[in-house]
């Protein structure tokens, strides 16, 4: 009798069962690409829990991860759930005194670290969390325990008994991870999901996306955030094998080496990826050049099923033929799905992949939501641009008198961990949970949001500004990387914007002004007509009181590293108008 998962451990076993693949994970060692097997994951998941009994860590016990993505993330995670112990994952790029607070409030025993750089960060914390027993590390690190040693105490001393035993205590309702948000402002509040919420996932993205045993993922968003971890559940549950890229840096190497079909990204990626393409395509001359603006262009006014008739479409396919096939290359040539998330996609990013047969499957939720509220399906009808798709099965959406999305489901999570009262203002005694998302529906299916409800501002004219709809067509602009709409309570909005350093080189080379420096260029007048042109360009699609009359373009990119991303490559809005008071000054003095 087949094994039907309720909780999430039940899918190492279901997994070997139902696909039994040689390569359930891989990861690169030394240069070469090393598979685990359905039977070695089963087994060092097993060894990995018994040593963490061995340790004396139980059922409900909190134990923490700080790794980029890895296969010892995944073979951890499992063997800390085949326990009933809680994983708290956590981002490796922020601050120590954030991994401090979130050790402490979550109270874990044990901690994982995945280099060296993030044991360096940590290491005083063994002093400063009570509940911290250890800190063990999976590379060989001088001063760290060796997680080797967790495995090999498991397989030498193993306890299936007591496992099996903690696995019949675990309720599907019970709590089975703490997700710490990346919040913009305050301390990080720890979201606990249960075993339910993630399997309302599972059985709501089987109706929604069909991955099968002959795809191939390459996973590089960060796994501690609930988009990728919940994916990572539904590749196992759907045989998908898992390749983990070495870093963003070595994304495009690792994808031509994977050839994956699947790619799990975020906005903020895949601008980077077009607007390289569109470089590279700015740098060819005579007729390569028009081919590939001619297929872009092409690529930008793509319409779902057929609706651009049928000359656009012998168009089409003769541009997938002679130009978007490159496109696919770079990306290892076999892509199927792209899934994006955590933010908000500009659509013509979303019509011009599609166009090159890498179809964009944009979703929405939030890590409260476990995450997916609605995405983007794959069949005829299922998928809408400018909106992140159909809401998913098992979910139900209204909206408050404000336009306010509200939520309510199996996904909705237990609860913010030690914060009751902040858990009751954001759902009610109906249990809807307030998503501070502003949206509606298209055409009556089709969920589209238009703001974040904390980001819509006021001028002093009384006007309401939403700032995210209009950030997302400036960046339309090729030579624009990231913009803020700002102004709240000042007679008109302005914007910071950061180039795009590689596209403005192009254009100064084009038109004979010498590039100097990043910074040095930021400030050229030429440079700066341009902008004012750009955004004027762009503002004929707004309302008059909408329109961003002044600028200041920045001398550097944001960052993560910098404060003015969140660690989903979100803007910190608070944290940027803190850092640039000055240039906030010039717009408005």
């Amino acid at each position: 009798m087949e094994l039907k998962p309720t909780r999430i451990f039940e899918l190492a076993e279901y997994t070997r069962q139902k696909f039994n693949k040689t390569d359930v994970l891989a990861g690169k060692e030394d240069g070469i690409w090393r598979t685990y097997s359905a039977d070695e994951y089963v087994n060092i998941t097993d060894s990995v829990a018994y040593g963490l009994l061995n340790l004396g860590i139980d059922r409900g016990d909190k134990v923490a991860i700080i790794s980029p993505n890895r296969p010892e993330w995944s073979l951890a995670d499992m063997g800390i759930n085949k326990i009933g112990a809680i994983n708290v994952p956590i981002y490796p790029n922020i601050t120590t005194p954030d991994y401090e607070y979130i050790l402490n409030d979550s109270g874990a025993r044990i901690l994982l670290v995945g280099s060296e750089e993030i044991f360096d960060k940590v290491k005083m914390l063994i002093d400063k969390v009570e509940t911290l027993e250890a800190i063990y590390s999976f590379d060989e690190i001088e001063g760290a325990k060796d997680w080797h040693e967790i495995i090999e105490e498991g397989a030498a001393n193993p306890q299936a008994s007591k496992m099996k035993a903690n696995q019949l205590e675990v309720k599907s309702s019970d709590l089975f991870t703490l997700i710490y948000t990346s919040g913009t402002t305050g301390n990080p509040k720890g979201v606990m999901l249960s075993h339910d919420n993630l399997y309302s996932q599972l059985m709501g993205l089987k109706d929604a996306i069909p991955f099968d045993e002959d795809d191939r993922a390459i996973s590089f968003l960060p796994l501690c955030h609930v988009f990728e971890r919940v994916i990572e559940y539904y590749y196992l549950f759907k045989g998908v094998s898992i390749y983990y890229a070495e870093s963003i840096e070595l994304l495009g190497e690792n994808l031509k080496e994977v050839n994956p079909t699947i790619m799990p990204t975020v906005p903020r990626l895949l601008e980077k990826v077009y607007d390289k393409i569109v470089a590279k395509g700015s740098d060819l001359t005579g007729i390569k050049k028009g081919l590939f603006f001619w297929a872009l262009n092409l690529g930008l006014r793509h319409e779902l099923d057929g609706k651009n008739g049928w000359y656009y479409e012998f168009q089409l396919k003769l541009a997938n033929k002679i130009i978007f096939t490159k496109w696919r290359e770079a990306v290892g040539g076999n892509i199927k799905y792209i899934v994006s998330g955590a933010a908000a996609l500009q659509p013509r990013l979303a019509r011009v992949f599609t166009a090159a047969n890498m179809p964009i499957y944009e979703g929405y939720g939030l890590s409260e939501t476990s995450p997916v509220i609605s995405v983007n399906t794959t069949e005829a009808g299922g998928k809408a641009y400018g909106t992140v798709g159909k809401v998913m099965t098992g979910v139900e959406v209204k909206f408050g008198d404000d336009g306010e999305i509200l939520c309510k489901g199996h996904n909705v999570m237990m609860g913010y961990y030690n914060k009751p009262d902040l858990t009751a203002e954001v759902i009610d005694a109906d249990g809807w949970f307030s998503t501070g998302d502003i949206g509606k529906m298209i055409d009556g299916v089709y969920l589209k949001i238009t703001d974040r409800k904390k980001e819509i501002f006021k001028t002093s004219g009384g006007k309401y500004i939403a700032p995210q709809v209009m950030e997302n067509k400036y960046k339309e602009s090729r030579i624009i990387e990231q913009v803020m709409v700002l102004g709240e309570g000042e007679k008109m909005p302005g914007a910071f914007i950061v180039p795009q350093f590689e596209a403005l080189q192009v254009w100064c080379k084009l038109h004979d002004i010498t590039y100097t420096t990043d910074s040095e260029m930021a400030s050229h007048p030429e440079v700066l007509k341009k902008f004012d042109a750009e955004i004027a360009h762009y503002n004929e699609q707004f309302a008059p009181y909408e329109q961003v009359k002044k600028v200041v373009v920045m001398k550097e990119p944001w960052t993560i590293e910098g404060g003015e991303l969140t660690a989903t490559l979100k803007l910190k809005r608070k944290p940027v108008l803190a850092k640039y008071q000055k240039e906030y000054k010039e717009i408005y003095k």
